[in-house]
């Protein structure tokens, strides 16, 4: 598997993480004291994605601590929970207009990384018949 293909699954695990946090969020959006949860995994993945344009610190014993993520697959979709943001006064901070609008930009996300994934499964396969 080439390294695009484990960005696009890394993406599409982090993305269904999104979903799901979100969908949370909006079952919960009348619990009263309940703090909302976003999931960020992007900022890491773009680390890894460029990672080829710095100067690696080279990790010689265990112990090290890395600067970075040394693979695709070591980044995980991190859920953080948002407790300081107050929108409530029961102490819910889920405003549905926002998990809304989360939701629509990572089904947007998603669609496009889907589209991006299409495209290269057609290219494979004109590859792979000689055209």
């Amino acid at each position: 598997m080439d390294f695009a293909w484990k960005v696009m699954e890394k993406d599409f695990e982090g993305l269904a993480e999104r979903f799901k946090a979100t969908s949370r969020n909006l079952a919960n959006a009348n619990t009263p004291g309940y703090a909302r949860r976003n999931v960020s995994f992007e900022d890491e993945l773009r680390k890894v994605i460029n990672a080829g344009d710095k100067l690696r610190m080279t990790i010689t014993n265990p112990g090290h601590i890395p600067t970075h993520p040394r693979a695709v697959s070591s980044v995980t979709p991190a859920e953080i929970k948002i407790k300081d943001e107050i929108y409530r006064l029961d102490g819910n901070n889920v405003d549905p207009e926002r998990e809304m609008a989360v939701l629509a930009e990572a089904r947007m996300m998603y669609g496009a990384m889907s589209r991006i994934a299409a495209k290269k499964v057609t290219n494979l396969r004109s590859v792979i018949s000689g055209r």
